[in-house]
């Protein structure tokens, strides 16, 4: 069985300027990222569908993809691949405090535990510390600074308001916010109205992001719920076109009230309800 040293070497040999993979050297950080994403995705989806049989090989996936950017930084002198191990497990440590209380990995676990609320507060202090430790302008810290612009919309989305709520700046639940999306849903049919696209983009920006502060009221992560969402959409559509070859129908042909209704046809069969015809 291999191992990580020999996945590391795999990596060096790939990169060999003389007799490496011509692909593979030419790659630099930021035309690897797609592909980052796109493992991180297969993960998620290999989990979502609960495909234990292929989430190793997914996991192996998107771990090349950290041995790949510690590869880039070794040629260039940055760092090494074992500086990214030991970076994340001090982090790890630190954060950990009521785990590791004298910041020993190995130390006996004999510290009581705390709730999930202390560990939550605690957990909110260390990374408020880590920011200020970061900043080259402590007088224009935010706490929004590390919110990655790379995140999914939604999920920054989600990030940015819990973070904002962490200092009371938030709606106390989730009917008011109910009223805000019912409100933005005003203001997207007036911008309509005004047949203004700029002014339409502006307001269902402002839609999605009121809708995203309800899902995290709610405590839905809007991420997964809109990936579930599509999966729906997508099974749903797909009986429709089955539907359509099964009576030699082009789906072009149909019109929308047909279509609708083997929607309908498909909702039912989805609950398991009888059909009405």
């Amino acid at each position: 069985m291999y191992h990580l040293n020999d996945l590391l070497s795999l990596m060096a040999r790939l990169r060999d300027p003389q007799y490496g993979c011509p692909w593979d050297i030419k790659q630099t950080y930021a035309s690897i990222v797609p592909y980052t994403l796109e493992e991180a995705y297969e993960v998620a989806d290999a989990i979502e569908r609960s495909d234990f049989e292929h989430l190793q090989g997914e996991l192996g996936d998107l771990l090349f993809q950290v041995v790949y950017y510690s590869q880039l930084a070794r040629e260039e002198g940055r760092f090494e691949f074992d500086g990214v191990v030991d970076s994340i497990t001090r982090k790890l440590i630190r954060r950990h405090s009521h785990v590791f209380p004298t910041g020993d990995l190995y130390a006996p676990l004999d510290t009581p535990r705390l709730s999930e609320e202390q560990v939550k507060l605690r957990w909110d202090e260390i990374k408020a510390q880590e920011r200020a430790e970061k900043a080259t302008a402590p007088e224009q810290l935010s706490l929004l600074d590390d919110v990655p612009q790379a995140l999914p919309a939604l999920a920054r989305s989600a990030k940015l308001q819990k973070r904002a709520a962490g200092v009371g700046f938030d709606w106390p639940a989730a009917l008011p916010v109910l009223d805000k999306v019912r409100e933005e849903l005003d203001e997207v049919l007036e911008a309509m109205a005004g047949d203004d696209h700029a002014a339409v983009s502006e307001e269902v920006g402002d839609l999605l992001f009121t809708v995203v502060n309800l899902a995290r009221h709610l405590k839905v992560d809007p991420e997964n719920a809109l990936r579930g969402a599509n999966g729906k959409f997508e099974r749903r559509f797909r009986f429709i076109e089955q539907a359509l070859r099964d009576t030699h129908r082009p789906i072009e042909d149909c019109t929308l009230d047909e279509l609708d209704a083997l929607w309908g046809e498909a909702k039912r069969q989805e609950k398991n309800l009888p059909s009405c015809g």
